[in-house]
């Protein structure tokens, strides 16, 4: 497997990147950082019976006058870890170092948003659509003091996504109007959503066997489905 999420993530960046472009001189901006926890579904969770906890970001855009955002959302969840110490080398049988293997499910995902443009109180409806991508990692690091020495991807792939959310943001905090950098408001942001995933091939906690200094993936295959819940801070300028 290749990075192919590298390709999908930036060909969405750039579409988004356009679109706003053009209409630079309308937009009115919403932003946002959230913690995320990431409950499989269907046949993803009969695969990897974990919580998948991570972060997430969006950015928006939309008319000044109009309910309606279009804008880019980033998600990642760690869905699996393991760690286990090594010799450094079969000449260094003396020196050990960690060895952490990570699972992981990363989302780039164009986002449109139903919102209201004032009050203290903004519920709102999401439609997204995008990719999941599916990879494990295998990083050396010191044992002394965590420092990474080396990391390789062992698999990744990636597939179709979309779905719909929702939640609500509260303001706790508005600018004057005579701010320095213009008025802007801060949200706490509560949302949740269901993704479908198309299938992929992925590898899950002790899919990565080693015998006689060989490596062999035992590898899953599966829908990609994922429900997720969102508790960040927001803001709109």
């Amino acid at each position: 497997m290749t990075h192919r999420k590298l390709s999908a993530g930036l060909v969405l960046a750039v579409l988004l990147t356009i679109a706003l472009g053009v209409s630079a001189s309308a937009q009115n901006w919403q932003g946002g950082l959230a913690f995320q926890l990431g409950f499989p579904t269907g046949e993803y969770k009969d695969q990897i019976d974990k919580t998948g906890v991570g972060i997430g970001g969006d950015i928006l855009w939309s008319p000044r006058s109009a309910p309606v955002g279009i804008g880019l959302s980033i998600g990642w969840f760690q869905v699996g870890n393991e760690t286990r110490q090594e010799p450094f080398s079969t000449t260094i049988p003396d020196v050990t170092v960690d060895v952490e293997t990570e699972n992981a499910l990363a989302q780039f995902l164009l986002l449109f948003r139903l919102q209201p443009k004032a009050g203290a109180f903004r519920p709102y409806a999401d439609a997204l659509v995008g990719v999941n991508y599916l990879y494990t990692t295998t990083t050396i690091k010191n044992a002394s003091n965590d420092e990474e020495v080396a990391s390789s991807t062992n698999f990744d792939d990636n597939a179709l996504a979309y779905g719909f959310g929702g939640g609500a943001m509260i303001r706790v905090y508005e600018s004057p109007e005579a701010g320095p950098t213009g008025p802007f408001e801060v949200f706490v942001d509560l949302g949740f959503r269901y993704m479908l995933g198309g299938e992929a091939e992925y590898l899950k906690e002790g899919s990565i066997r080693r015998e006689n200094a060989v490596v062999a993936f035992d590898v899953t295959e599966s829908k990609t489905d994922i429900a997720v819940a969102r508790v960040g801070v927001s803001v709109s300028f």
